[in-house]
């Protein structure tokens, strides 16, 4: 695995660990989340890491679109919380977290592990 790849994915790992910290000490509740700005751009942040390893790493090596499941929307994820920031959805920041996330954290796990 190249360098440059492997040290992406550690990006990735380390921005999901961030995300799921913010959920430590309390469950994950939406109506919560919902109500705190601090915490709702912490997570654009982490997100906004995310995708931007992610276009890297496919810009690196095209044969990372199968190896990371949804890598293209991840990226379309990162674009719109840069660039179109006033459409982003609480509802579909949360549904990210809760269905995705995990999904992107055993790819990057299993891609680390074959390393």
């Amino acid at each position: 695995m190249d360098e440059r790849i492997e040290k992406w994915l550690y990006d990735i790992r380390q921005s999901i660990d961030e995300v799921n910290s913010y959920f430590e000490e309390e469950e994950k509740n939406f109506k919560a989340y919902q109500k705190n700005i601090i915490l709702k751009r912490a997570v654009e942040r982490n997100l906004e890491i995310i995708g931007e390893a992610v276009k890297r790493i496919l810009q690196k090596d095209s044969a990372y679109e199968t190896k990371i499941r949804s890598a293209k929307n991840i990226v379309g994820l990162r674009n719109q919380i840069i660039h179109a920031y006033d459409s982003i959805s609480d509802e579909n920041i949360w549904a990210v977290l809760i269905n995705h996330l995990p999904k992107l954290n055993e790819d990057v796990d299993k891609l680390l592990a074959e390393k």
